[in-house]
């Protein structure tokens, strides 16, 4: 059965052993920027929320996905075909692999809602696929972003979700794959909170230099959602 994201929109099959469908990539698809975006891939794609909604976005681009679950690949191609797209570049395999599967400079935008901690740092999901979401068991943070720096055309922008505290280690890393972030924004569940996610964006082969914008808050004082996520979710539209 298909869940609606909201009344009339994309319609997603979930993967009942993977994570359930989660606000991060809904985020991460309308901070990501895929316009003039030729082609567009989805590092670690699962079951294809991030991939259908960047699809959606960007509707003349052809959408990629990568993951090495072939039951989240499986899932992630009924929720492409479900929504009106070709699934035919979804596809499983290991990431850390990525010279077997694409050429070098094939991507101009590049996302990912990849595992924020590190594998046996803390708590441990029952079973493989939570897990493999959760914890960085199948790809490390480093080795993501030498994938993305290897994939993106010279210009081309990579955008990812990630934890507030990784966040000089993030840049870093991208700084070391040959991409330079470019603009960032801070994610808070109320505007009294502390950050509890970061949405970020890198260039490959750009110069120095980083927008910080505004923070997105999820929801006001009163636990009731923000205007932001009112738009971002189409609802009273």
């Amino acid at each position: 059965m298909f869940d609606e994201l909201w009344p009339g929109g994309p319609r997603f099959l979930q993967d009942s052993e993977a994570f359930p469908l989660c606000t991060d990539s809904v985020l991460l698809a309308d901070f990501a920027n895929p316009i003039r975006a030729k082609r567009i891939l989805d590092l670690g794609c699962g079951a294809g929320v991030l991939t259908v909604l960047l699809a959606d976005k960007a509707p003349t681009a052809n959408v990629c996905g990568i993951d090495i679950l072939p039951e989240s690949i499986a899932v992630c191609r009924k929720n492409m075909t479900a929504n009106g797209h070709d699934p035919a570049c979804i596809c499983t395999g290991d990431l850390r692999q990525y010279r077997s599967f694409y050429e070098a400079g094939s991507f101009d935008l590049i996302v990912s809602n990849p595992p924020y901690f590190p594998a046996g740092s803390g708590y441990s999901a029952p079973n493989d696929a939570r897990a493999a979401a959760r914890e960085e068991r199948n790809c490390t943070l480093s080795e993501l972003c030498q994938a993305a720096g290897y994939l993106l055309k010279w210009g081309g922008s990579f955008a990812l979700v990630h934890r507030p505290e990784r966040l000089s280690e993030l840049f870093c890393t991208l700084t070391q794959s040959g991409m330079e972030p470019k603009r960032l924004r801070m994610v808070q569940y109320r505007p009294e909170s502390a950050p509890n996610l970061v949405l970020a964006e890198a260039r490959r082969g750009g110069k120095p230099g980083l927008i910080v914008e505004a923070p997105l808050i999820l929801s006001g004082i009163d636990g009731a959602a923000s205007p932001e996520i009112q738009r971002i979710y189409h609802r009273g539209i």
